[in-house]
This record gives structure tokens, sequence and C-alpha cells, in this order.
């Protein structure tokens, strides 16, 4: 049932979340936030987020290349690469996606979009929206219209942690990361936060992810920097091998910091940022996997001595989406037969006498067969770990790929028979 007067009971923490909780996170100048209960999906959970960014602030951003993406995507999309010295907002809605309810989704997003910029003095076309949920309902966007006062009022610069709770849907646990960079003799941070359990195979970015510096840095060179990072962390994951209609990753720089402008993306100054917003996206990206739905293991699959690093990513996202291959690992099996199967299927060139497959550091099959020094009781003890690797060298040339994954459980069955009551 949809009810919108139901509440909804969380599911038990991830046995894979970081220890300690939410991290504490750097306040990035030229930011505030605020989160409300709007009952947009179910009562007394909240469920909107809105931040506020000073003028000036520069927007990159990478989305969904589904066909059916939503249409707060399309919205971004179009919005998106626009210099301004205008302030900016972005405000997120959880419990219904806005996906798949054609023209009368493009009016939600513009009644939510024009009310957010009449409440904070803005324009229009610098208000960014996302929305998370269920496909193909009806946003209820006046639920999210009469909050907005409500959320200026209770705006402040130390309230990420509050914004990444509201923007959770099947998600056990908030996820933040920071890390921060010497630009010349200016200290620069930056803060993300990120939603995600499954429904994760991105196709770009992923899930909903919002990163923030206080760096000055030119829109070009900002987006360039994201999209060429986000292949490697955002687009390098999958829980389940479905990608959202919604995927949404957005960042912002207001310059708060006052280092002189990055405008070169060949400098030094943006390969120091790069580094530090590199940590931030790969952190976001793990604990996305690590909060896969049921998920007890996170499995990083090293593929090397492909022909390419196309091929090489064949490989590794063919071993990390195999029901097969994650249910042997729920099961704490080290049948490794599945992942020659994996590698075969994958459509990438492969010889058989030239393969080499570990568990971790052990030696499981090399030259066509299996090793003489495996057990099938080291690869078992193995297989008891919460961390796990998976690594495959096919012997054929200098391509690598990395990717990360989670196990398959009952308990993914169950969350998503019962997603939508």
């Amino acid at each position: 049932m949809t009810d919108q007067t139901k509440t909804k009971a969380a599911n038990p923490v991830s046995p894979l979340a970081p220890a300690g909780g939410f991290p504490a996170l750097p306040v990035i100048g030229g930011v505030e936030f605020a989160s409300v209960a709007a009952g947009v999906k179910y009562r007394n959970r909240t469920d909107v987020m809105l931040a506020r960014l000073a003028p000036g602030t520069a927007m990159a951003g990478v989305f969904t290349r589904s066909a059916t993406r939503s249409a707060p995507v399309l919205d971004c999309q179009a919005k998106i690469g626009r210099d301004s010295n205008e302030g900016a907002a972005i405000i997120v809605n959880s419990g219904n996606s806005n996906a798949f309810t054609g023209k009368a989704g493009m009016e939600s997003v513009s009644r939510v979009t024009r009310g957010v910029a009449e409440t904070l003095g803005i324009p229009e076309d610098r208000v960014f929206s996302s929305s998370t949920g269920v496909i193909g309902q009806p946003l209820p966007d006046d639920r999210i219209t009469a909050k907005l006062a409500e959320l200026r009022g209770s705006l402040s610069s130390d309230d990420i942690e509050a914004a990444a709770k509201a923007i959770m849907t099947t998600d056990t646990f908030p996820k933040g990361a920071a890390a921060s960079a010497d630009i010349g003799d200016v200290a620069v941070n930056i803060a993300g936060i990120a939603k995600g359990s499954g429904m994760i195979a991105p196709d770009m970015a992923t899930m909903l992810v919002y990163i923030f510096t206080d760096a000055a840095i030119a829109q070009p060179v900002l987006q360039q920097l994201v999209s060429r990072l986000n292949e490697t962390s955002f687009n390098a994951i999958t829980v389940d091998s479905d990608t959202s209609t919604s995927d949404t990753l957005l960042m912002a720089a207001t310059g708060a910091a006052g280092n002189a402008p990055i405008t070169d993306a060949g400098s030094p100054e943006a390969l120091a940022f790069g580094a530090a917003l590199e940590k931030v996206m790969l952190d976001l990206a793990h604990q996305v996997v690590r909060d896969g739905e049921g998920a007890t293991k996170f499995v990083t699959v090293n593929v090397a001595g492909a022909e390419s690093d196309a091929d090489a990513r064949k490989v590794a996202m063919a071993i990390a989406n195999s029901p097969l291959v994650k249910t042997a690992i729920a099961g704490e099996d080290p049948n490794w037969g599945r992942i020659v199967m994996a590698v075969g299927k994958s459509g990438a060139k492969a010889d058989r006498d030239r393969l080499t497959i570990q568990l971790g550091d052990i030696l499981v099959a090399e030259n066509g067969w299996v090793s003489p020094a495996y057990t099938e009781q080291s690869g078992a003890d193995y297989m008891k770990q919460q961390d796990l690797a998976i690594n495959v060298d096919l012997g054929l040339g200098a391509g690598r790929s990395i990717v990360w994954t989670c196990d398959l459980t009952h308990q993914y069955i169950t969350i998503n028979a019962d997603y939508r009551s």
C-alpha cells in the first residue's frame, strides 16, 4: 500500500556500516542546510533537504543516462553548466522519485523550483532539484512547497548530517565524507553526502550525491574533474545491476575559502584539489556498496592483464553483477568456478590457459586449471571475512579495472518485495 499516513520502520543498520557512525564533517563556507518532515510518503520521517548556496557558486554535475530518467534529472541537465553570480539552491525529497510521471512530473518540478526561488530570492534556473523513491506515482509537490518557509527559517551551516538523513530511502545509515587540500597557501575543504542502497549500477554517477567545497574553481574545470573522477568511483560500483531513473551527482564550489581561482585543469592546484575530491567520491561510493540492500560482504573485484581497460571493466562488472557469484559470497562458498563462468560470459577476450584467479592472496587457479597449492579449506576460511577481494589476471595485456560490489542475500529479496508497502 502507499497510504501517505503510514509510518515506515527503518531496516537494521548494515553490518558493513562505518564504525563510529556519521563522520564529523567540516563546515563549508557559503553553504547552509535544512531538513523537514513533509510527509511525501511516510509520516514522522524527515524527507526533504534544502541547501542554500552563496552567490557565485559554481555548479557541476553528472546524471543517469537512463532512457526513462526522471523529471528532476531532466531539469538539472538543462540548468547545469551556466555561470552566474547569483545564489543557488539544491532541494531534495525522498519517498517519491517523480519518474515516469509525464508532463505532470515536469510541472511538479517547476512548482518546487519556483517556490524555492521565490522563498530564497534567487533565479529559478539556479535551483536544482532531486527526487528519490517510488517510480510512476505523482509527486505531492504541495507537501514540499508548504514547508519552504520552515526550511528557510531553519537553515544552518552545520546541519549537513540531518540533510544526509533526509535523503535516505532504504538506506540503513546516512553517508558522509570529507577531505581537505592546500591550494597555494589556502586550505580548502570538501564535504559530501550520498544516498543509495538498491537499484545501484550507475551509468553516470550514482543514486543521489551532493558534494560541497569552499574552493574557488572555474565551472568548466570543476565539471571536468567531477566527470573524470566519477568513472573510477561512482561508475565503478554495483549492488544489483540496476540503473536508477534518478541518479544525480551535484557539486557546488562556493569560493568562500578565498583561494586564487583554479582555472586550469592541469595545474598543480587542480591536481591537489582533484586528489582530495577523489578521496571523498571513493569514500561515498564505497559506503553505498557497504549499505547495499541486505549486504553482509564488501567485495573488491580487481581485473588485470586484459587487452584493454574496456575489456577489464567488462570482466570486472560481469563478476560483480553475477547472481551466482554474489550468492556464493553470501553463503561463504569459495565457488571459484562461478568466477570462471563470469569471465567467459563477459564478452571480453579471454584465454583459459592464461587465466589466473585469486581470492585475496590465495592463488586458486592458474594455467587453465586449479592451482596445486590451493585447498578448499583455505578458500572457505577466507570467505568468512567481511571484506573480500577477487583478483583476476587475464594474461593478455595491460588493461586494468577495479569495481566494488556486495553479496546477494535473502534480505535483498525481502526489502524489495516489500518496498512499496
